[in-house]
């Protein structure tokens, strides 16, 4: 569709902003018409959610100004925003769980001193916008109960409610099921179809290619690019984002899978209020294959990883791992009988930010013999063994010494699988191999975890994302409200998926 007005909604000039040595923008100008869905996308570091931030005003630009709908402003802060009709919806959603739709809705806007009136006004505006923008929600519904669909669906009508014009979506899709994904897609339409402008940040390009009209492509704080969405294709943007050629699918061969080595049977995980959180699941996984688990986060993967891997203790069932039932293992043990965990979170169970490279290199294998004797540490071997993986799995900067917390998430998340992979394990368990990965990192981690199958080893993989999925998986299971719901080959359709991760059909 095309614009509706040739004022555009947004003008962003000359806009540059340096944090100490990082120069996050650079004289970034950027046009974004009215009544269009205008796509960014980057690699991590790329600049921009300082740029969105710039907009939005949680940050000042150093140099630049901003213009919207053809008139200079100044966006001190987020207030500032709003009054300009700006309105965003984060990653990780701004919602008091424990109120209402509607008691959301009001915070901050309650409507004056008699609360009574402004209920009812806003009960009424409401009303009005879900039915102008197909956005239907229960005004009386605990945030906390609602799917995570409809809690962004709130999000979006609280900005509307705050009179926003144009809308930022950061990373929108990340927490839903393909269904879900999809009907938000059509409600973006009808806000661009009703005159709204929204700005669509992601790094899933089948989403731009999807939705948007124009995309914007950054790369080290430069806009590079900006193509007509129509124009262009999938692999031009990836190669824009990279600065080089990237493969965008996973290049493997047919498994060879060979005897079962990781078999999980009727395994019941409880949470520390009781909850069950798996629920009486069994399932093998043999060498020589990868074995991933679909599923909206939040229906027990994650604490199926933790039983399997010995962070959480199951309630009940059995874990086999090459012969022997490991159930109530510690981590140290597992990792004894071959067992190597990229866990989910690599900040709060990967890696400690603090320590150098070099030392979260060796993070659970640092008794190991080639790194010292006894409680003594052998600090030039340590510093070989991790100068050989940086070398390998190209981490930058190739630097041992530096403190973790200063590489990228990529380069964090290479630092975790190189670490894990080049323990030669016999099982690896792998959880969202590329949560917050730069696409040139996606390709990187994908082909190390293809090789790891390869060369004969079992490999569990969770992942939200249902391309990863596909793509890496030799049989997928889907998990919906801890159970196991349904098994499927690599080839089933995204629809299909989708529903059984709904708890649809099995």
């Amino acid at each position: 569709m095309t614009a509706t007005s040739q004022v555009p909604a947004i003008e962003l000039i000359g806009i540059d902003k340096k944090f100490g040595a990082v120069h996050a923008n650079k004289n970034i100008n950027l046009t974004v018409a009215k009544g269009s869905i205008h796509g960014i996308i980057g690699e991590n570091g790329a600049g921009k959610s300082t740029l969105m931030s710039i907009l939005y005003g949680f940050y000042q630009a150093d140099q630049g100004s901003i213009q919207i709908a053809g008139k200079p402003i100044t966006i001190r802060d987020s207030q500032a925003a709003i009054t300009a009709g700006i309105g965003m919806v984060h990653q990780h959603f701004m919602l008091v769980e424990n109120f209402t739709v509607l008691e959301n809705l009001m915070l901050g806007a309650e409507g004056g001193a008699t609360l009574a009136k402004g209920v009812d006004a806003a009960r009424a505006a409401l009303k009005k916008l879900e039915e102008d923008y197909e956005l239907e929600v229960d005004p009386d519904a605990v945030v906390e109960e609602l799917p995570v669909g409809l809690q962004q669906r709130v999000e979006i009508l609280k900005a509307l409610y705050r009179g926003a014009e144009i809308l930022i979506l950061d990373e929108p899709t990340g927490v839903l099921t393909p269904a879900e994904a999809d009907h938000l897609f059509k409600i973006l339409g009808v806000l661009r179809d009703q005159g709204k402008t929204v700005i669509l940040i992601t790094h899933k390009l089948r989403e731009i290619m999807a939705i948007t009209d124009t995309v914007s492509v950054m790369r080290r704080g430069e806009i590079v690019a900006t193509r007509k969405t129509a124009e262009t294709t999938v692999e031009e943007l990836a190669e824009l984002m990279v600065g080089r050629r990237v493969l965008l699918h996973v290049d493997k061969k047919p498994a060879n899978p060979g005897d079962i080595y990781l078999s999980v049977r009727n395994l019941t995980v409880k949470d520390s209020r009781g909850v069950t959180m798996v629920d009486n699941v069994s399932f093998d996984v043999r060498s020589g294959e990868i074995v991933g688990i679909a599923g909206v986060a939040g229906n027990g993967q994650s604490e199926l990883l933790e039983a399997i891997t010995g962070i959480r203790k199951p309630t009940s069932g059995e874990i086999w791992i090459g012969g022997r039932n490991v159930a109530g293992l510690d981590p140290a043990e597992l990792r004894g009988l071959g067992v190597a965990h990229i866990p989910e979170d690599r900040h709060h169970m990967g890696l400690v930010l603090a320590f150098e490279e070099s030392q979260n290199a060796i993070l659970g294998y640092h008794r190991d013999d080639r790194y010292g004797k006894g409680f003594f540490l052998d600090p030039e071997a340590i510093r070989k063994a991790a100068v050989a993986e940086i070398e390998k799995y190209d981490i930058r900067p190739p630097n041992p010494r530096l403190k973790t917390a200063n590489f990228s998430g990529g380069n964090q998340q290479k630092i975790v699988v190189a670490r894990e992979i080049e323990r030669d394990p016999k099982l690896l368990i792998v959880g969202q191999p590329t949560r917050g990965v730069d696409i040139g990192a996606i390709e990187f981690i994908h082909k190390r975890i293809v090789e790891t199958r390869d060369a004969g080893k079992a490999v569990l993989l969770v992942s939200v994302e249902l391309d990863e999925i596909r793509s890496l998986s030799d049989r997928i299971l889907v998990m919906f409200a801890g159970k196991v719901v349904g098994e499927k080959t690599p080839d089933a359709g995204e629809q299909t998926l989708g529903l059984m991760m709904a708890g649809i059909a099995a």
